[in-house]
């Protein structure tokens, strides 16, 4: 321990206390000489100065490494990690770590009991008898059937089965350099990727697929840059014998350099890149029989620039429906076509909007009912479920109100009745639910105010879930439908009770239009009455985010606003018009010109705290990221003096440089919209610029192409306007791993020095 630099009766005032003493005054260091006026001043701030001290050595501060490392795993809330249910079974399996090791434990739901269901050792024991490495840890276990599961290690696909004693039943050679994309439904069969080409591996063998993969024709993998709720490229059959595949020809798409920079000399990577109003890519889908040996590409006609999405099968594997979308994106027909042939059949329905449609969910069939499915569309305002008949009739709207359907969990064992999630209690929750396809009668399943994540057995009579809110760190409950008694089975500790935090509140205020608009407001930790504290703002303002629930830290996934409130600045997200769950009025808002309407709610939350006696106003700071990085750029150019310093990240400066699929989206062409580009081009207004500002980007960046901030930053050089740039060699879009702390220092650092 150091010695204190001065001791004074009841307290102990350390060299780094001493500093932060004279940054209060700094015109006494170096002097020799003070004041009356100095020394009252100096006697009323070292009480203060004690005071603080001694409430922070009752509890602790975040460190940067703590509020953006550790928010995840030392700092998160207790968990069951890999929590499911046993595949086709009301018992759930998860993963504990016992005095240091291992395990999967089993619960019955039935007794309600658990049990040692299999430890890393006995494992590791089979594998070794077996020829495979040992693991040091439990990888995560997929199911085959109920008390079977697999895992790959050490090149070899290994079948365990605990259907007694726990054995390794099957070790089968394979090579996941290859990539594996997917393995078909009775796990006699993978699809890989290698050099470019799609093979299917079985144990007759391995099958070419394909033949001409290259950098420029795709196979297998998300198409269309991931929008439209694509997340992968192979789509086996039911019966596991056919396999659907994306094949994307970009060769019509220009090149766009991503530079190496750990080259010597630095290499250009070229990506195809479509942006806003130029050539786009061209798609089709192909799909291979493993018995035929063949390959048929499914007739999906002209204009060949279209997006197909929402792949699925039919329940007997003859037909495969696709939402075919125009480039427009204000069209969409669900198509069905021959599995066989590829010939197209018919077109069951269509949706058009005068601004734009976007599926993002496949067609379900309903469980033992191959002439219905149910269909997720917001025509009426709002996302809801809709049963259609096979042949395209719909038979009803199953869900309906100013709420939105946010997920689909499945049906129970007899198909009577289906499970979603939604946020009819409130945008900030989520609520698992019941419906009787019959008479569409639904019921609320999950107990409790909060954000639940929920998953329901194979035959709809147990629930699992997991609820949190600003309160309550995390408890997980098992639910018995027919008996109707719960069990709790993990009530989480709050993980962050020995650090002093900030207040944290959730709310609505009133945007100008009538609507609310929800915001989060963390108070500084310890805060004294009569003082006005900074402030910093946190926005996003696009669609497909939703930045605040009523879920533990109010749905922010890091610590940083509680690192910020620890440090006296009072930290505000709202979500503004254009955020998700809010209906298809709230976001379409801001069709064609992007940016306006959110503004207009910002101003909104700035008169808000504007109105808060605790707020200096002439202090506050903007922070945003990617979309909040366009957003932010944009406000402090529109409404310049309202805040004095902001942080851009990874920022859209103008956006006929952006991706086609998701700008033509919300602004329609450069060509049909060319006011709205025009408007929001950034880098035409960097006069207007009066606050300080920092830009910050990945240089990998494939999705916010750095030329978007070097384009800005040479317009501010141009007009002679001041402004700060950081660049963060080897990230892409986001700063990931251990130099997120880096970026986060970086934004906190640029915000108090001009706060």
């Amino acid at each position: 321990m150091k010695s204190p630099a001065l001791t004074g009766g009841a307290f102990l005032v350390w060299p780094s206390q001493i500093t932060l003493f004279l940054r209060c005054f700094p015109g006494l260091a170096g002097t020799g000489s003070i004041n009356i006026y100095d020394m009252k001043k100096m006697v009323s701030t070292a009480w203060a100065i004690a005071a603080f001290l001694f409430a922070s050595a009752q509890q602790q501060q975040l460190s940067m490494e703590e509020a953006m490392l550790k928010a995840r795993t030392t700092l998160a809330p207790e968990n069951l990690r890999q929590l499911q249910f046993v595949k086709g079974l009301n018992d759930y399996i998860y993963l504990s770590a016992a005095g240091g090791r291992d395990l999967l434990r089993r619960g019955n739901t039935r007794q309600g009991t658990e049990s040692d269901y299999l430890p890393l050792t006995a494992l590791n024991g089979l594998l070794r008898e077996k020829g495979v490495d040992t693991l040091g840890s439990l990888p995560v276990l997929q199911w085959m059937s109920p008390g079977r599961l697999y895992m790959v290690q050490q090149n070899k696909f290994v079948v365990v089965d605990i259907t007694a004693a726990p054995a390794v039943t099957e070790v089968r050679n394979m090579d996941v350099r290859k990539g594996i994309l997917e393995y078909n439904p009775g796990f006699s069969a993978y699809a890989y990727l290698k050099d470019h080409n799609l093979y299917i591996a079985d144990f007759a063998g391995t099958r070419t697929v394909t033949t001409d993969g290259s950098e420029d024709i795709v196979y297998a993998q998300s198409v269309h840059r991931d929008e439209f709720g694509i997340s992968k490229g192979t789509f086996w059959s039911n019966n596991g014998q056919l396999l659907a595949f994306y094949r994307m020809d970009q060769r019509m798409v220009a090149n766009y350099p991503v530079i190496d920079w750990t080259q010597r000399p630095a290499k250009a990577i070229e990506i195809r890149y479509p942006m806003a109003g130029e050539k786009s890519h061209e798609v089709t889908v192909g799909v291979y029989n493993r018995e035929k040996a063949t390959t048929v590409y499914l007739q999906t006609g002209l204009p060949a620039e279209q997006y197909l999405t929402n792949i699925a099968w039919s329940p007997d594997d003859r037909y495969i429906f696709i939402a075919v979308l125009n480039r427009e994106q204000n069209h969409m027909k669900l198509n069905q076509y021959d599995a066989g042939t590829g010939a197209f059949v018919k077109t069951l329905f269509e949706e058009k909007n005068d601004q734009y449609t976007e599926p993002l969910v496949p067609m379900l069939f309903v469980k033992n009912n191959p002439g219905q499915f149910i269909w997720q569309s917001n025509r009426d305002g709002w996302n809801h479920l809709y049963l259609y008949g096979s042949n395209g009739t719909l038979l009803k709207q199953l869900t309906k109100g100013n709420w939105e359907v946010t997920d689909v969990k499945g049906f129970d064992a007899k198909g009577q009745q289906l499970f979603y999630m939604s946020t009819a209690e409130g945008p900030l929750t989520r609520n698992l639910y019941s419906l009787t396809l019959a008479d569409g009668a639904a019921e609320r399943l999950t107990k409790g105010d909060g954000v639940h994540l929920a998953q329901v057995s194979a035959d709809g009579n147990t629930v699992l879930d997991v609820m949190s809110n600003t309160a309550i760190p995390r408890t997980i409950v098992v639910s018995d439908r027919k008996s109707k008694k719960d069990r709790t089975i993990l009530s989480s500790k709050n993980p962050l009770a020995a650090y002093a935090l900030g207040e944290i509140s959730i709310f609505p205020i009133k945007g100008n239009g009538g609507h609310d608009l929800y915001c989060r407001l963390y108070k500084p930790a310890g805060m004294v009455a009569g003082k006005k504290y900074p402030v910093v703002v946190y926005w996003y303002g696009g669609p497909h985010s939703q930045l605040i629930t009523n879920a533990w830290n109010g749905g922010a996934n890091d610590l940083w606003f509680q690192y910020m409130a620890e440090r006296g600045y009072v930290v505000f997200s709202m979500d503004v018009r254009g955020s998700d769950n809010r209906g298809r009025a709230f976001e379409q808002s801001m069709f064609r010109k992007l940016g306006d309407v959110q503004m207009e709610d910002l101003l909104s939350g700035v008169d808000y705290l504007k109105a808060q006696p605790y707020v200096d106003d002439s202090r506050m700071g903007l922070f945003g990221w990617s979309f909040g990085g366009f957003m932010t750029t944009d406000f402090m150019l529109n409404h310049p003096g309202v805040f004095k310093a902001a942080v851009a990240g990874g920022p859209v400066m103008d956006w006929k440089y952006y991706e086609a699929m998701y700008t033509e989206r919300y602004m329609d062409t450069p060509q049909e919209n060319p006011e709205g580009y025009a408007s929001t081009d950034l880098t035409r207004q960097v006069a207007k610029l009066k606050g300080k500002l920092l830009l910050i980007h990945g240089m990998q960046d494939p999705v916010v192409v750095q030329q978007h901030s070097v384009n800005f930053v040479k317009a501010c050089v141009d007009k002679g306007v001041q402004v700060d740039y950081m660049i963060y060699p080897g990230h892409e879009h986001n700063v990931l791993g251990k130099d997120r702390a880096h970026l986060y220092q970086k934004v906190t650092d640029y915000l108090m020095e001009h706060l």
